[in-house]
């Protein structure tokens, strides 16, 4: 007998045996998934706020044909932490807000992080200037079944981007979800401890690469003043901590070994997560979001100055980090309403908003007597404006869109109005 005739009861015996091993992953992958769809249900009903019909409705950019089964087109959403825990006072205030712009045919996200100190300035919304993290506190005090739309109509309005859904996100389950894939490895940045007996906090973290479980990794996220001799950090510092940990999660997420933890993740989810996006549409962002890889993802973190109690962020950065979001969602990277022209020089609404520079205002009327005395304060382009009385008040070295309200020199340009940067 020839050795082919013998090769092939035995390759079709190896066909066969690998067509059942197959059959068997398959249906086990299905098992798995029908499993995920199941626990994803009963997630999404908890996690589904309820909102009245009077509520104004999301963007376009998010809706989808029911019949689809993932999501078809970008859509935006604002992401907060809150801390709920006995001591914490139940303020509701976000020590982390993210703005998420997600594209499901290109496979990609950005997600710009909002400093908790950046000052708003929302005088359209008949609100006092606070920090960013008190505002979905207050719309929560007011009404909690409207508090997200409201809150995320709010921040998307300040920022030019039209943000769908809001998702909140209560810290113990953050700290939760991290247990369940058995904590993160991360690399600490800085010796970290704080003591606060008041609300429970006992931040205590060496610096190095380590291990940390869901306690410490909320530490580690949440780190900023210290009282125990430890270097302090600071909001832009732990803003870029919180976009490492986001990083750390999706990739463990992702893996192998996180993919078969998320029954437990969607349990957790359901208890500790709150959101206005229906559960049609959270069900088919959870079917895309299995496609969306790590690396895909774009972090941004808005850099600013610190004012006294509020962070005033760098323009270049805020506007960049605007037009990411938007261009994500398909839209231009600068909304009609992000620029205006006031008394002849062009300026970013945006400024206004963020307290990043006031309006130029425009120079006083000079009378023919008060142009005649003080020398030449009168002279150079774009310079600053000399009074009365200066025995040398060029005006001519004045900075540009400056405004010198002070006798003498126009040189001095100390009390002049000047874009920080």
């Amino acid at each position: 007998m020839s050795m082919s005739r013998l090769s092939k009861p035995k390759n079709r015996k190896t066909l066969r045996n690998t067509l059942i091993t197959l059959a068997v992953i398959g249906a086990g992958a299905l098992s798995y998934a029908g499993y995920l769809l199941h626990k994803a249900d009963t997630a999404l009903k908890q996690m589904s706020q309820p909102i009245e019909s009077a509520v104004s409705k999301p963007s376009d950019s998010a809706s989808n044909s029911a019949s689809d089964s993932k999501l078809l087109k970008p859509m935006s959403f604002l992401l907060a932490g809150v801390d709920s825990r006995d001591g914490s006072g139940g303020s509701m205030n976000t020590d982390v807000l993210m703005m998420v712009s997600l594209n499901p045919e290109r496979r990609s996200a950005t997600i710009v992080s909002i400093p908790r100190d950046f000052e708003l300035k929302p005088k359209a919304f008949g609100i006092s200037n606070q920090k960013a993290n008190y505002y979905y506190a207050y719309y929560n005090n007011q009404d909690k079944i409207t508090s997200l739309t409201k809150t995320r109509e709010f921040f998307g309005s300040m920022f030019d981007v039209p943000l769908d859904y809001m998702a909140v996100i209560d810290f113990d389950g953050f700290r939760e979800v991290v247990d369940e894939l058995g904590g993160l490895d991360i690399n600490v940045d800085m010796d970290m401890r704080y003591v606060d007996n008041w609300d429970g906090t006992n931040i205590n973290l060496k610096k190095g690469l380590q291990r940390l479980d869901g306690k410490n990794t909320l530490d580690f996220l949440r780190y900023r003043k210290s009282n125990r001799g430890t270097e302090e950090s600071s909001d832009i510092a732990r803003n870029e901590r919180q976009q490492l940990v986001l990083d750390k999660l999706l990739n463990k997420m992702t893996s192998l070994g996180g993919i078969t933890q998320w029954g437990g993740i969607l349990d957790i989810a359901g208890r500790n997560v709150k959101t206005d996006i229906p559960a049609e549409t959270l069900r088919k962002f959870i079917l895309s979001f299995q496609k969306l890889k790590p690396d895909h993802i774009e972090f941004i973190h808005i850099d600013g100055r610190w004012d006294s109690p509020y962070i005033v962020p760098k323009e270049e950065d805020l506007t960049a980090a605007i037009a990411a979001l938007r261009t994500q969602l398909g839209l231009p990277a600068e909304s009609s309403a992000s620029g205006s022209t006031v008394t002849g020089s062009t300026y970013s609404v945006l400024r206004t908003k963020f307290g990043i520079d006031p309006a130029p205002k425009k120079p006083p009327v000079k009378s023919s007597s008060e142009s005649n005395t003080g020398g030449s304060g009168t002279s150079g382009t774009n310079g600053s404006v000399g009074k009365t009385g200066g025995s040398s008040g060029s005006g001519a070295t004045g900075g540009t869109n400056r405004l010198n309200t002070t006798s003498g020199s126009g040189s001095a340009g100390e009390d002049s109005f000047t874009r920080s940067r």
